[in-house]
């Protein structure tokens, strides 16, 4: 959609790329709403304290996505009750699947060294 707006060739490689088309790419990934990007291609959709619709890329996503997890988790929300606990959050069925960490494992001894010859003997 973004290149389509630019009217860039989507099958050119990245580094044949004019030093203006990047700028371009570069600013219209940090504000899709310039050239009229429709909203729901946005990954944050009517944001808890702006109320706005906002593209997040690279590290403000992953502090955002953080952030969001601890408010529903203070907050108590079954979805935040499930975070705390490292359940399915989505509705997925936990019954036979998603066991990767819950159960507790065989140890096993480790085998001694074989006894070695002395010389002497």
């Amino acid at each position: 959609v973004l290149l389509q707006k630019l009217n860039i060739n989507p099958y050119i490689r990245v580094g044949l790329l004019t030093d203006k088309e990047l700028a371009d790419i570069e600013s219209v990934l940090k504000d899709p709403n310039k050239i009229g990007i429709p909203y729901f291609y946005f990954n944050r959709r009517k944001d808890m304290d702006t109320g706005s619709n906002i593209h997040l890329l690279t590290s403000d996503l992953d502090f955002i996505v953080s952030n969001d997890i601890d408010r529903e988790k203070s907050i108590m929300s079954w979805r935040g009750y499930r975070h705390m606990f490292g359940l399915r959050v989505r509705g997925q069925c936990t019954r036979t699947t998603g066991r990767r960490a819950s159960a507790v494992g065989v140890r096993k001894i480790a085998q001694a060294a074989p006894k070695t010859k002395k010389s002497g003997e």
